[in-house]
């Protein structure tokens, strides 16, 4: 049995140098033993991920944190306090313990604690972190139940963790701290807002395709077919071959079956969590290309829209 809900199971596979999908609130992971390296090599070999994309490393909670990094911050304590568990993720300077396989060679270690309760059980049950980058092939949407996980990497892990569909939709926020400020290298799950109300402190972008934290190539969440990008005023041209992912509002002359409405109330949470669905669907549909609206950029639609532009690139 390759999927279910077997937390001793999922341990055991894990424990004995496996590779294990595991559920949280972003994405679904694929895990195995952040301290091992032939283990984390299983990952990348799974994924075809090259090994200068670095990992991010999951715990249980802050205490785990302080194993496994030489300096924590007191910004991070703080955030920690208000936003963990939860979708942000701390770039922090790690110990030896940390393989460089995990951060392909920098001195940082990306370190998060997910918030999902079968997922934190597991963590529980292990006495090592895991190294869990989104459980699909390299560069391909993300995925957001246990079934995503199965259409493409059935085969290549040795159990898949159904803890249902995950509830935000897309990757942790990552960020740094240099000198009080916090930089976000990459838009996720936490919002710039959020951020700045649990932190009176300046905020900086500094997304780049040079991967010093996970999440970060220019192409990447990609559909196979060719996907374009056009702004959410824009006035769409309709043709039958096309699949067309809509923020709100439906398109009256179109079949349903060539398009997908994000939110229908105009909720950027709520087409987070779809985002990703959208995709799989519209690749594995008859038409020829894929229009997809970016999304107001307010909140988590900041992320969303990064998701989108990678994915068209």
């Amino acid at each position: 049995m390759h999927i279910g809900k077997d937390i001793e199971l999922a341990a055991q596979k894990l424990k004995d140098g496996g590779i294990v999908a595991i559920p949280t609130e972003t994405v679904y992971g694929l895990a195995a033993n952040a301290l091992n390296p032939d283990a984390v090599l299983k990952i990348y070999e799974a994924k075809n991920r090259p090994t200068f994309d670095p990992l991010i490393v999951h715990v249980a909670n802050l205490e785990y944190i302080q194993k496994y990094v030489t300096e924590i911050p007191d910004l991070v304590f703080q955030l920690a306090e208000k936003l963990c568990p939860g979708p942000l993720t701390f770039l922090l300077p790690k110990k030896e313990i940390i393989p460089d396989l995990v951060t392909s060679g920098l001195p940082k270690v990306g370190i998060r604690i997910p918030n999902h309760t079968l997922t934190l059980e597991l963590l529980q049950k292990i006495d090592f972190p895991l190294a869990a980058p989104s459980a699909n092939p390299f560069g391909y949407i993300s995925p957001t139940n246990a079934n995503h996980v199965a259409d493409q990497l059935l085969q290549k892990v040795d159990y898949i963790l159904d803890g249902g569909e995950s509830k935000i939709g897309l990757e942790s926020t990552i960020i740094s701290i240099e000198k009080d400020e916090i930089i976000i290298h990459r838009l996720g799950g936490i919002s710039i807002e959020e951020l700045s109300f649990y932190a009176k402190t300046k905020l900086e972008i500094k997304q780049h395709s040079n991967p010093l934290s996970p999440g970060q190539l220019d192409s990447h969440y990609a559909p196979k077919k060719k996907l374009i990008l056009v702004d959410f005023e824009d006035e769409l041209e309709i043709n039958t071959d096309t699949f067309y992912i809509l923020f709100q509002k439906n398109i009256p002359k179109l079949s349903p079956k060539n398009q997908f409405i994000l939110s229908h109330v105009g909720d950027v949470n709520e087409a987070a969590q779809k985002l990703f669905k959208a995709l799989r669907i519209a690749d594995k549909s008859n038409s020829q290309k894929i229009i997809a609206q970016k999304v107001p950029e307010i909140g988590i639609g900041r992320a969303i829209n990064d998701r989108l532009k990678r994915a068209a690139h």
